[in-house]
C-alpha cells in the first residue's frame, strides 16, 4: 500500500508541474461532470437548452473580448511597469561603482530602458567609461559629474541633458546632438565633436583643449569661460554665441572657415590672422 500511494504521489506531483497538462486533465474532469449532469435536459428540451447555452456562449464571448483583453493589457502594462523599475534600480546598485563591469551593465540597462522609449535617466556619478552608447537616447538624463571618458557615442543624443561637470575626454562623439543641454564645466579635452550640435547648449567653463570641433554647430551656446586651447574649429558655426571673445580663440588650431559674428571675426583678423588659414 505504501509503494502504491508513494507511486501515486509522484504521478500526481509530475501532473502538477506541468500547467498545460494539468489544465487540460481538469477541463476533460469539469467536461464529463457537466455534459453528464446536463444529459437529463438535453433529452427532455434540447430546442430550448440549446438556445441557453449559445446565449452563455454569447456571454462568454463578451468577457473574453472586454474583460480578457483588458486583464492582459494591464498585465502586461504591469510587467513592463516593473521591467522598467528593476532596470533603473540596478543603475543605482552600480552608481560610484568604478570598474568595467559596473560600466557595461549600466549601459545594459541604459539600451533596455531605450527599448521601452525611456531617455529620462537618472546617470548622476555613473562610471561609463569604455562602454558602447552609440545612438544611444539620453535626452533629457541627468548625467552630472558621470564619467564617460573614451567611450563611444557617436550619434548619441544629449538634447537637454544635465551634463554638469562630467568627463567626455577623449570620448569619440561625432554627430553627437547637444542641443539646450547644460553642460557648464564639462571636460571635452581631446574629444571628437565633429559635426556635433551644441545649438543653445551652455557650456560655460567647459573645456574643449585639442578637442576636435570640425563642422560643429555652437549657435546661440553659452560660452563664458570656456577653453578651446588647440582645438580644431574647421568650419565650426560660432555664430550668436554669449560670452564668447576672441582671447578665448587665439590658441585654437584653425578657424578656417569657421563662421563667427562680425565683432570677433574682425578682432582675430586684426590680433591673431593665423588661426583663420588652414
Amino acid at each position: 500500500m505504501k509503494e502504491w500511494r508513494a507511486k501515486i504521489e509522484e504521478r500526481f506531483k509530475r501532473i502538477i508541474e506541468k500547467p498545460i497538462l494539468t489544465s487540460f486533465m481538469v477541463l476533460i474532469l469539469l467536461s464529463v461532470l457537466v455534459l453528464g449532469l446536463s444529459a437529463p435536459y438535453y433529452l427532455a428540451n434540447f430546442k430550448d437548452f440549446f438556445k441557453e447555452v449559445l446565449a452563455e456562449a454569447h456571454g462568454m464571448l463578451f468577457d473574453i473580448a472586454i474583460i480578457g483583453i483588458l486583464i492582459f493589457w494591464l498585465n502586461a502594462n504591469g510587467e513592463k511597469q516593473l521591467r522598467i523599475k528593476m532596470y533603473k534600480d540596478e543603475i543605482d546598485d552600480f552608481r560610484q561603482w568604478e570598474s568595467e563591469e559596473a560600466a557595461f551593465r549600466t549601459v545594459g540597462n541604459i539600451k533596455r530602458l531605450n527599448r521601452h522609449n525611456i531617455s529620462n535617466i537618472n546617470l548622476v556619478n555613473c562610471h561609463l567609461t569604455k562602454t558602447n552608447l552609440n545612438q544611444v537616447m539620453l535626452n533629457g538624463s541627468n548625467l552630472n559629474s558621470a564619467n564617460l571618458s573614451h567611450c563611444n557615442a557617436i550619434e548619441c543624443d544629449f538634447s537637454d541633458a544635465r551634463a554638469n561637470q562630467t568627463n567626455f575626454e577623449n570620448a569619440k562623439m561625432n554627430q553627437a546632438i547637444f542641443n539646450t543641454a547644460y553642460a557648464s564645466g564639462a571636460n571635452f579635452k581631446d574629444a571628437f565633436l565633429i559635426k556635433a550640435q551644441f545649438n543653445k547648449a551652455f557650456l560655460i567653463k567647459a573645456n574643449f583643449t585639442n578637442a576636435y570641433l570640425m563642422e560643429a554647430d555652437l549657435r546661440d551656446c553659452h560660452l563664458t569661460g570656456a577653453i578651446f586651447d588647440e582645438a580644431s574649429l574647421y568650419k565650426a558655426d560660432l555664430r550668436g554665441v554669449e560670452g564668447l571673445t576672441a582671447e578665448q580663440l587665439k590658441n585654437v588650431k584653425t578657424l578656417y572657415l569657421a563662421k563667427l559674428d562680425d565683432d570677433i571675426l574682425r578682432e582675430i583678423q586684426e590680433n591673431y590672422p593665423d588661426i583663420l588659414g588652414k
